[in-house]
């Protein structure tokens, strides 16, 4: 176990079988909490489910669809009867969105992308916040995204889900810090996973198409972002609710170029 900073912490994660997700999970695991790892295949959650225990840590696997208002409750529902609470919330669950402009995309395609990015945080905080109260608070990561903060052609979808999310996490925040929940959200670079990178053909094609574009001149890892996560849900982050912590290696400070030389260009 890294430390005991989070014993007691019972976490529910969407989108917990991807490697943001399962970075998470084994963060929050290594100090100290159990996790109801969910995720739309029920295969994946149940391999980070296995990295954990392996790992010395408690976990349980669970099925959900986060844009089906009755599978959120049901996920909800499984993590309450593995642990009996809830402390800790993380939303991480997204799905992909083409690129395309109002005239290429389809009305289908938006619906989505706001349903599994945006609804699907809103209904998975509905039905987990009374337990989260009753357990006497807690907090709430919604893993938003640079985009979110400057968007990009061709990436509607995306980058209104994600600024949406920011400021939902804001809302939260006021809704509920009375009853002792904190609410924040994380905004990643371009973090280095398989998902991420098939638009430009692989790892290897990402970290040089990507990593010049943040002013640390690589892309973030997921274990970054866990490190973030783990923070949020900490008694160290007890003063902060309602912002949006960037972990993007300097993404949207920069909006540049790193060249070859090591000196920076703007876009």
């Amino acid at each position: 176990m890294l430390n005991d900073r989070l014993a007691g912490h019972i976490a529910l994660i969407t989108g917990g079988g991807g490697e943001i997700g399962t970075a998470i999970a084994l963060r929050y695991a290594s100090e100290g909490a159990s996790i109801a790892v969910a995720d739309l295949e029920p295969s994946k959650a149940e391999e980070t489910v296995r990295k954990v225990v392996e790992a010395g840590g408690k976990a349980v696997g669970l099925g959900v669809d986060v844009s089906d208002p009755e599978s959120c409750a049901a996920a909800v529902a499984g993590a309450m009867e593995a642990f009996g609470k809830i402390t800790t919330l993380v939303n991480v669950a997204a799905t992909v969105t083409p690129d395309g402009t109002v005239e290429t995309l389809s009305l289908e395609q938006w619906n989505k992308a706001i349903g599994v990015n945006l609804t699907g945080a809103f209904l998975m905080c509905k039905y987990a916040v009374p337990h989260m109260r009753a357990a006497g608070g807690g907090s709430i990561v919604n893993i938003a995204s640079q985009l979110g903060h400057l968007g990009v052609q061709n990436r509607s979808p995306y980058c209104t889900t994600k600024a949406a999310l920011i400021f939902f996490t804001r809302i939260l925040a006021m809704d509920h810090a009375a009853d002792n929940i904190r609410a924040n959200s994380i905004s990643p670079g371009f973090i280095l996973t398989e998902r991420s990178s098939k638009r430009v053909g692989g790892k290897d094609k990402a970290r040089v198409i990507n990593g010049p574009r943040h002013l640390l001149n690589r892309p973030g890892e997921p274990e970054e972002i866990a490190a973030g996560a783990a923070y949020l849900a900490s008694s160290d982050a007890s003063f902060v609710t309602g912002t949006d912590l960037l972990i993007d290696g300097g993404y949207v400070t920069f909006k540049g170029r790193v060249q070859p030389d090591g000196k920076t260009t703007m876009l």
